[in-house]
């Protein structure tokens, strides 16, 4: 029965369904995990990068840099970051969109954008490839991590359909069942940053299909506010930065597990 109107984004099925937006979310079931955390002290990011195969020049990570394989986290605003699970074309459309909005307010008002309104912007823009013939929906989810002065520190999730959501702590991608779980579980109302990034990295290491964390494998940024000026500050960390945090967390991979590899 689907087959007849699953190829159009505008024609509902007797069920009253949107096919391609369930496709569109099935796709993004399918990518790597992204996990945020709120905290009252900051909001902490963390992304599964895929490794597609052995030949991925991954060069630019053991130099500090930060590697060969796409972004999955990015610097909208000077007060929000997202991470991206999905089509990566898709979400550097919607990346690139999000920072033109961005500007724009800054330009007219002379202050940061307020978080909340950048993700009601770029899902405006989803929500339209949904109502419209010739359009298909962008196959990807966003995680937006961000400050302003109206509610501080702010967590949101978006979909393809362009709805959106407030969370405390939430997981896309693969695995997000499992990964909420434990979010529930671990998740206090009080938690510290310290805190925080101990849970998100936690997660992941129960989740990725990976039996090790590397920062080959995982992107990993912060916000918080900047303890003189007081003005957010966003911090994407270098592959080096992952290692260091991995260790510290004795998350790190062993020696013999590179030798394995290697």
């Amino acid at each position: 029965m689907a087959r007849r109107y699953d190829s159009r984004t505008t024609i509902f099925s007797p069920e009253g369904r949107l096919y391609q937006i369930e496709y569109a979310m099935e796709a993004i079931s399918h990518a790597g995990t992204v996990i945020g955390v709120l905290s009252k002290e900051g909001v902490v990011l963390a992304a599964e990068k895929k490794v597609t195969g052995k030949l991925l020049d991954l060069s630019g990570a053991s130099t500090g840099g930060y590697g060969g394989s796409g972004e999955k986290i990015f610097l909208l605003n000077s007060n929000v970051i997202a991470g991206v699970a999905g089509y990566t074309a898709d979400a550097l459309s919607l990346v690139n969109y999000a920072r033109q909005n961005a500007q724009n307010h800054l330009f007219s008002f002379n202050e940061d954008t307020p978080v909340e309104k950048l993700t009601q912007s770029v899902c405006n823009l989803k929500q339209g490839y949904t109502q419209y013939g010739g359009l298909r929906p962008f196959g990807v989810s966003l995680l937006y991590a961000g400050w302003d002065p109206h509610y501080e520190f702010q967590l949101y999730h978006s979909d393809p359909s362009g709805n959106y959501s407030g969370w405390k702590a939430t997981c896309i991608g693969a695995n997000n069942g499992t990964a909420q779980s434990l979010l529930k579980q671990e998740y206090k109302d009080e938690i510290t940053l310290e805190e925080a990034v101990g849970l998100v990295l936690k997660t992941l290491s129960k989740t990725m299909d990976s039996t090790t964390l590397g920062s080959e494998k995982l992107e990993f940024a912060t916000l918080t506010l900047d303890p003189v000026t007081k003005a957010p500050k966003a911090k994407i960390y270098r592959p080096v930065e992952v290692d260091a945090l991995l260790k510290k967390h004795d998350l790190a991979r062993k020696e013999e597990d590179v030798d394995m590899t290697s």
